[in-house]
Protein backbone atom coordinates (compact mmCIF):
# COMPACT_ATOMS: atom_id res chain seq x y z
CA UNK A 1 0.00 0.00 0.00
CA UNK A 2 1.53 3.54 -0.86
CA UNK A 3 1.71 5.92 0.98
CA UNK A 4 -1.16 8.48 -0.76
CA UNK A 5 -3.71 5.14 0.69
CA UNK A 6 -2.15 5.09 3.96
CA UNK A 7 -2.50 8.22 4.66
CA UNK A 8 -6.25 8.86 2.74
CA UNK A 9 -7.23 5.76 4.77
CA UNK A 10 -5.99 7.19 8.23
CA UNK A 11 -7.52 10.63 6.84
CA UNK A 12 -11.30 8.98 6.52
CA UNK A 13 -10.83 6.32 10.06
CA UNK A 14 -10.44 9.59 11.90
CA UNK A 15 -13.24 11.55 9.94
CA UNK A 16 -15.75 8.72 11.06
CA UNK A 17 -14.27 8.27 14.93
CA UNK A 18 -14.84 11.97 15.29
CA UNK A 19 -18.45 11.71 13.89
CA UNK A 20 -18.88 8.62 15.32
CA UNK A 21 -17.46 9.53 18.80
CA UNK A 22 -19.26 13.03 19.20
CA UNK A 23 -22.56 11.20 18.15
CA UNK A 24 -22.29 8.54 20.81
CA UNK A 25 -21.02 11.12 23.52
CA UNK A 26 -23.89 13.10 22.35
CA UNK A 27 -26.37 10.46 22.37
CA UNK A 28 -25.40 9.48 26.23
CA UNK A 29 -25.34 12.52 27.61
CA UNK A 30 -28.38 13.47 26.79
CA UNK A 31 -30.07 10.52 27.46
CA UNK A 32 -28.44 10.46 30.97
CA UNK A 33 -29.00 13.97 31.72
CA UNK A 34 -33.08 12.52 30.49
CA UNK A 35 -32.87 9.70 32.80
CA UNK A 36 -32.45 11.93 36.09
CA UNK A 37 -30.48 9.54 37.29
CA UNK A 38 -27.81 11.42 39.51
CA UNK A 39 -25.75 7.69 39.63
CA UNK A 40 -26.46 7.78 36.02
CA UNK A 41 -25.19 10.97 35.19
CA UNK A 42 -22.09 10.53 36.95
CA UNK A 43 -20.88 7.29 35.74
CA UNK A 44 -21.68 8.64 32.05
CA UNK A 45 -20.21 12.04 32.67
CA UNK A 46 -17.17 9.94 33.97
CA UNK A 47 -16.86 8.09 30.68
CA UNK A 48 -17.63 10.70 28.33
CA UNK A 49 -14.29 13.02 29.57
CA UNK A 50 -12.19 9.97 28.77
CA UNK A 51 -13.55 9.48 25.50
CA UNK A 52 -13.36 12.42 24.33
CA UNK A 53 -8.97 11.84 25.33
CA UNK A 54 -9.43 8.18 24.01
CA UNK A 55 -10.91 9.11 20.76
CA UNK A 56 -11.86 12.23 19.76
CA UNK A 57 -8.78 14.17 20.71
CA UNK A 58 -6.42 11.63 18.62
CA UNK A 59 -8.52 11.61 15.56
CA UNK A 60 -8.73 15.54 15.90
CA UNK A 61 -5.03 15.42 15.35
CA UNK A 62 -4.81 12.72 12.45
CA UNK A 63 -7.57 14.65 11.05
CA UNK A 64 -5.37 18.03 10.56
CA UNK A 65 -2.01 16.44 10.07
CA UNK A 66 -3.49 13.49 7.75
CA UNK A 67 -5.38 16.72 6.08
CA UNK A 68 -2.70 18.74 4.96
CA UNK A 69 -0.21 15.50 4.21
CA UNK A 70 -3.07 14.72 1.57
CA UNK A 71 -3.18 18.42 0.08
CA UNK A 72 0.32 18.23 -0.24
CA UNK A 73 0.29 14.77 -2.04
CA UNK A 74 -2.51 16.14 -4.02
CA UNK A 75 -1.26 19.45 -4.92
CA UNK A 76 -4.39 21.05 -3.91
CA UNK A 77 -4.07 24.81 -3.03
CA UNK A 78 -3.96 25.71 0.40
CA UNK A 79 -5.32 29.30 -0.66
CA UNK A 80 -8.50 27.49 -2.44
CA UNK A 81 -11.75 28.22 -1.79
CA UNK A 82 -12.40 24.64 -0.59
CA UNK A 83 -9.71 23.86 1.68
CA UNK A 84 -10.53 27.61 3.45
CA UNK A 85 -14.34 26.97 3.81
CA UNK A 86 -12.92 23.03 5.13
CA UNK A 87 -10.37 25.17 7.74
CA UNK A 88 -12.29 27.47 9.03
CA UNK A 89 -15.35 24.65 9.53
CA UNK A 90 -12.01 23.03 10.99
CA UNK A 91 -11.47 25.63 13.53
CA UNK A 92 -15.47 26.58 14.28
CA UNK A 93 -15.38 22.71 15.36
CA UNK A 94 -12.17 23.02 17.58
CA UNK A 95 -13.58 26.65 19.66
CA UNK A 96 -16.70 24.54 20.31
CA UNK A 97 -15.02 21.20 21.02
CA UNK A 98 -12.84 23.16 23.60
CA UNK A 99 -15.32 24.98 26.10
CA UNK A 100 -17.16 21.51 25.88
CA UNK A 101 -14.13 19.68 27.26
CA UNK A 102 -14.30 21.80 30.38
CA UNK A 103 -17.88 21.53 30.38
CA UNK A 104 -17.66 18.17 30.63
CA UNK A 105 -15.25 17.83 32.96
CA UNK A 106 -17.22 20.49 35.20
CA UNK A 107 -20.30 18.56 34.81
CA UNK A 108 -18.28 15.39 35.72
CA UNK A 109 -17.13 16.93 38.90
CA UNK A 110 -20.36 18.08 39.73
CA UNK A 111 -21.94 15.10 39.21
CA UNK A 112 -19.44 13.04 41.43
CA UNK A 113 -20.03 15.24 44.27
CA UNK A 114 -21.84 13.12 47.02
CA UNK A 115 -24.38 16.44 47.37
CA UNK A 116 -25.28 16.39 43.50
CA UNK A 117 -29.07 16.57 42.91
CA UNK A 118 -30.62 16.37 39.67
CA UNK A 119 -31.87 19.38 40.74
CA UNK A 120 -28.79 21.73 40.62
CA UNK A 121 -29.27 24.75 38.33
CA UNK A 122 -25.57 24.81 37.31
CA UNK A 123 -25.37 21.23 36.08
CA UNK A 124 -28.69 22.25 34.12
CA UNK A 125 -27.03 25.61 32.80
CA UNK A 126 -23.88 23.89 31.90
CA UNK A 127 -26.10 21.54 30.23
CA UNK A 128 -27.83 24.04 27.87
CA UNK A 129 -24.80 25.31 26.93
CA UNK A 130 -23.13 21.82 26.23
CA UNK A 131 -26.09 21.09 23.87
CA UNK A 132 -25.79 24.76 22.23
CA UNK A 133 -22.13 24.19 21.95
CA UNK A 134 -22.91 20.40 20.26
CA UNK A 135 -25.43 21.48 17.52
CA UNK A 136 -22.90 23.89 15.69
CA UNK A 137 -20.04 21.26 15.80
CA UNK A 138 -22.42 18.51 14.29
CA UNK A 139 -23.35 20.51 11.60
CA UNK A 140 -20.16 21.81 10.86
CA UNK A 141 -19.15 18.39 10.94
CA UNK A 142 -21.55 16.96 8.52
CA UNK A 143 -20.70 20.05 6.04
CA UNK A 144 -16.96 18.89 6.42
CA UNK A 145 -17.91 15.10 5.54
CA UNK A 146 -19.52 16.32 2.43
CA UNK A 147 -16.85 18.90 1.14
CA UNK A 148 -14.28 16.08 1.23
CA UNK A 149 -16.50 13.77 -0.66
CA UNK A 150 -18.34 16.37 -3.24
CA UNK A 151 -15.96 18.57 -3.44
CA UNK A 152 -18.47 20.92 -4.95
CA UNK A 153 -15.85 23.79 -4.58
CA UNK A 154 -12.36 24.48 -6.48
CA UNK A 155 -9.34 22.88 -4.71
CA UNK A 156 -6.46 24.61 -6.91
Amino acid sequence: MDSYFLIKFVHILSAAVLLGTGSGIAYFMVMAYRSRSAETISIITREVVKADWIFTAPAVVAQFVTGLLLMSLLNYSFTSIWFLTVLALFLLVGCCWVPVIFIQYTLRNLAGESSFSIGNSRFHALMRIWVALGIPTFVAMIIIFWLMVAKPLPVI
